[in-house]
């Protein structure tokens, strides 16, 4: 003869089966790609990890300054960091990391230094919000500009 199997079993075995059930791997049926691939957008656009160091030392050379339109700017994604030229001769640098959700900003154009994750854009001039969704400006970063050439301070 059997001994009937309590609730509390009943509950403790269902409640380990779902807890498993969540660690296992499934296909993502939504974009067809099986989990094991990542799915994480291009690394240009990744989201930044507080902490990490720069891709390259502090005081390596960014760009001649005449690599840096009048008015625009170009973005460093390896370095996290982008460099604009609001007026001829003035050169300002700001965190690549966008404020909304920590994506890397794409480029700079129409006075607009643009996000391409959420359509957040930033004034050139002084990296404040011209669009959002971004919640604050871009953090400044520091650069020396001599002879010619703009680097990390």
């Amino acid at each position: 003869m059997t001994t009937p199997t309590s609730r509390r079993a009943v509950l403790a075995v269902a409640a380990g089966t779902a807890a498993l059930a969540g660690c296992g791997s499934s296909d993502d049926k939504k974009s067809g790609t099986p989990s094991g691939t990542p799915t994480s957008p291009p690394v240009a656009f990744a989201p930044h990890t507080p902490g990490q160091p720069s891709a390259s030392p502090q005081g390596d050379v960014l760009a001649k300054t005449s690599d840096i339109p009048v008015g625009g700017g170009t973005v460093f994604a390896a370095r996290k960091v982008v460099v604009t030229q609001p007026e001829a001769g003035s050169f300002k640098a700001f965190s690549a990391i966008c404020t909304h959700q920590g994506c890397t900003v794409k480029d700079v154009s129409e006075g607009t230094i643009n996000c391409p994750c959420h359509g957040s854009k930033y004034r050139v001039a002084d990296a404040s919000v011209a669009a959002g969704p971004a919640p604050r400006p871009l953090p400044a970063e520091r650069i020396t500009v001599e002879n010619g050439s703009i680097r990390l301070a």
